[in-house]
């Protein structure tokens, strides 16, 4: 069977109006964290098995298992939030997130969080991050609002 597309030119999506959530059951309520600044490239390439011989011409390889590596999100300080999101998230259990988009798409994973205040400097905003240890796939899927 041929493979068909029917893929059409795009005009570009801003990351104006992003947003993460949490739960803590994957059918939960899922509760916003403000001030995202930054969202992580979010996908995996495989690992590369190499499976050439002797006889090859040139080096082979197959597919081996995803690596995801780990999605580190930046948000603006806040004292508030960065005291609670401290004591509430366990950096040892496993919750449910949800990233989306103002087109729509929504990129869901199960991930293990570790907050972490950054470094600042002169002419600088405090931030801080939630590195993510991801526990399963990312799973793309999409609202009926936006393209």
């Amino acid at each position: 069977m041929a493979l068909t597309l029917t893929l059409s030119a795009g005009t570009g999506t801003s990351t104006v109006g992003a947003k993460i959530s949490v739960s803590d059951a994957e059918s939960g309520t899922f509760t916003e964290i403000p001030d995202l600044q930054e969202v992580p490239e979010m996908g995996g390439d495989p690992e590369q098995i190499d499976v050439t011989t002797l006889k090859d011409t040139v080096k082979r390889s197959i597919p081996g298992v995803k690596d995801l590596g780990d999605l580190s999100f930046v948000f603006l300080y806040s004292k508030a939030n960065y005291l609670e999101l401290n004591e509430k998230l366990d950096s040892k259990t496993k919750y449910f997130w949800k990233v989306e988009f103002s087109d729509g798409l929504i990129m869901s994973f199960e991930a293990i969080p570790n907050l972490k205040l950054a470094g600042g400097g002169v002419n600088t905003a405090l931030t801080y991050s939630i590195n993510m240890s991801l526990q399963s796939e990312i799973v793309p899927s999409s609202t009926s609002t936006g393209e």
